[in-house]
């Protein structure tokens, strides 16, 4: 690919990361050259289908419901993750992933880090973050020192088509079983890795370069569940652009702070 391909690819996921995802036009317009040429027109009176709704979004409280009921029966990380393996719920078993990708790491670890969804390694493997991002993920740990002190996951378990990111239906038909995996690891806290994980996390409809490095109060949806979460940057961000590491290696540090904080008495 030539260098400027390279760049033009870069800069584009710099911004996606950032939250920027439109943009105005496909090249320049001249907007006070086109007035002069066209005619004032008289204002067209409201079409009667300006006020009609936009096309409804895919009703998927059913599967939810399914979701909770499965991953509540679920007594333990093997039972969850067959139980996962098994719901039909979410659309993207079926749009040519290979098999469900739940988890590694330590099960009783005190953090959980929470990634988007799979990728082409991953349903390949079976495992999150064993790719190019999540070997980056590995060394990053390490030199924080919790290698063994974390449990990883996503918030969706089927790889979507192309990488993109999984929608906000599909990541709440399986959130579920996302919040399953954490009561039943019991951290003390929840990384978020990337944007499309932290907004799922925390409801929030910021970029990730606005949400990472601070703490916020994550509470599971039924209430039983309250934890300190960091969203970061997600490693194939920082594959793209080197240069943020330093931003990703000064959250985990953040993080391994509080994490090994006295606890108060």
């Amino acid at each position: 690919m030539p260098a400027d391909a390279r760049a033009m690819e870069s800069l584009l996921a710099f911004w996606a990361e950032a939250g920027v995802d439109l943009t105005y036009a496909d090249a320049p317009v001249n907007r006070l050259a086109e007035r002069k040429r066209a005619a004032p027109a008289p204002r067209p009176a409201v079409a009667a289908t300006q006020n009609r709704p936009g096309p409804a979004e895919p009703d998927v409280s059913g599967a939810v419901a399914d979701a909770r009921r499965l991953a509540a029966e679920a007594a333990d990380l093997p039972a969850l993750a067959a139980a996962i393996a098994a719901f039909d719920g979410c659309g993207l078993k079926f749009e040519g992933a290979r098999q469900a990708v739940f988890s590694r790491g330590a099960p009783d670890a005190p953090v959980v880090i929470v990634g988007e969804g799979p990728g082409a390694d991953e349903d390949a493997q079976g495992q999150p973050f064993v790719g190019r991002a999540g070997k980056l993920l590995d060394r990053m740990l390490a030199a924080a020192g919790l290698t063994d002190r974390v449990f990883i996951t996503n918030t969706v378990f089927w790889r979507p088509p192309g990488n993109r990111n999984p929608t906000a239906q599909e990541q709440l038909v399986c959130q579920p079983f996302v919040e399953r995996a954490i009561a039943l690891v019991q951290p003390k806290l929840l990384l978020l890795v990337g944007g499309a994980s932290a907004k799922s996390m925390l409801q929030s409809g910021d970029g990730i370069l606005s949400l990472r490095g601070r703490w916020f109060d994550w509470t599971a949806g039924d209430g039983t569940i309250a934890l300190p979460a960091m969203p970061t940057l997600h490693p194939a961000f920082l594959l793209r652009q080197p240069a943020a590491k330093k931003r990703a290696w000064a959250d985990l540090l953040l993080l391994v702070d509080r994490l090994d904080r006295p606890e108060r008495g």
